[in-house]
């Protein structure tokens, strides 16, 4: 195993072993999230000098007001919730906050949300069962400029007992301003395939969740500034960064990655698939390097004809080559998704050019509620 692995954590741990993510808040002003046996939800907050307190929570259309009482602590119930997690937290006088009562966060390098567990009657497909369990580890690489990059790599149950075996590889990025642990920590990356290979519909596997923004890594590490995000993800500028972050995957995180691990190392036992701004970059990075991915798997994102004409006319060009190629490309997304319109334009695309593509459109929106959803259909089409 690799010398650089800094943690190592067996997935089957008691930390993740806890009922509805509710924590008792400090203060004694009870439980935030509490969740109730109708599957209501009540949320807490201690902020007696507030003017004016919201809860923002992705099962809800838009944040919901809160009501103060007697002693400083704002509360509301929503729901029912159907059984799923969700991102949330509190807008106090306008600024956004976590919920003091919930260990559970959503990380991110903009902000910090909370995590809502709502349990269902039966098992869902990112829940712990009692199946064998893949490890996650954190890992340092050297990255671009002489920086070091952070990643975290599942391995899947049986690989530390099994050293002659050798396993696909899937490259899995998530959204804009998400870390390299959203995957892991929202999206349940290990646990959908834990599940998924106990059932015999996934092939064991090995997953790599990368940073997505090098050029924040780059800043921070050298004293300089984050740069902000590009408004437009069509923006020349939004182009370049996608290039640097492909050039640290190709030039930089495989070849560690295949030093480091048992891997099979060739296209059609490579994937990469990604979120938004990480479902971008996935379209770029597998469309120009078909020769290294054969599955690529895009959620809630979509590359415009423009740019397919100019930077990939191999690939829509000559439609027989690419569909030799590529064993998969995915394409999903929400009808609520705020890209829905730009996804569906590129699914259409696809098929006027004559490119082989499997689809699912969901209901709901840009979430990573889908986005589990996504990963957990498209993982058992790997590597068959």
């Amino acid at each position: 195993m690799t010398k650089n692995t800094i943690f190592r954590s067996l997935i089957a741990g008691a930390f993740l072993c806890f009922s509805g993510w509710a924590v008792g808040q400090p203060g004694g002003f009870g439980r935030s999230p509490q969740i109730n046996p109708d599957k209501t939800v009540t949320f807490r907050i201690n902020a007696p000098n507030a003017q004016d307190v919201k809860l923002s929570v992705q099962s809800e259309k838009g944040p919901v007001q809160m009501v103060k009482g007697e002693r400083g602590s704002w509360s509301v119930t929503v729901g029912p919730v159907k059984p799923d997690i969700y991102p949330y937290s509190f807008i106090v006088d306008g600024i956004q906050v976590m919920d003091a009562g919930n260990m559970y966060y959503f990380p991110n390098e903009r902000f910090k949300g909370s995590l809502l567990d709502v349990r269902g009657d039966s098992s869902l497909i990112h829940s712990i069962r009692d199946v064998p369990h893949g490890t996650v580890t954190y890992e340092y690489y050297p990255s671009a400029e002489g920086t070091t990059g952070t990643v975290l790599v599942y391995t899947p149950p049986g690989y530390n007992k099994n050293p002659g075996v050798k396993y696909p590889v899937f490259y899995l990025v998530s959204g804009t301003t998400d870390t390299e642990e959203t995957w892991f920590k929202v999206g349940k990356a290990n646990l959908i395939l834990d599940n998924l290979i106990a059932e015999g519909k996934a092939k064991p596997m090995i997953i790599v969740m990368p940073y997505g923004n090098i050029e924040a890594r780059i800043a921070e590490q050298k004293g300089g500034l984050k740069p902000a995000d590009p408004a437009d993800r069509e923006s020349a500028e939004a182009i370049a960064r996608s290039k640097t972050f492909e050039r640290d995957l190709v030039d930089n995180l495989i070849p560690y990655i295949e030093k480091n691990y048992r891997v099979i190392a060739n296209s059609e036992n490579r994937a990469i698939g990604g979120f938004s701004r990480g479902g971008g970059q996935t379209l770029r990075t597998g469309f120009g390097n078909m020769d290294k991915f054969a599955w690529i798997c895009c959620y809630s994102a979509y590359l415009s004809t423009t740019e397919l004409e100019r930077d990939f006319k191999k690939v829509v060009g000559n439609p027989k080559e690419t569909n030799q190629k590529l064993k998969l490309l995915w394409v999903s997304v929400g009808t609520e998704d705020r890209l829905y319109n730009p996804t569906t334009e590129f699914i259409n695309y696809l098929k006027a050019k004559d490119i082989n593509y499997k689809s699912l459109i969901t209901s709901g929106g840009h979430t990573w509620m889908n986005t589990k959803a996504y990963l957990a259909n498209t993982a058992p089409l790997l590597f068959k």
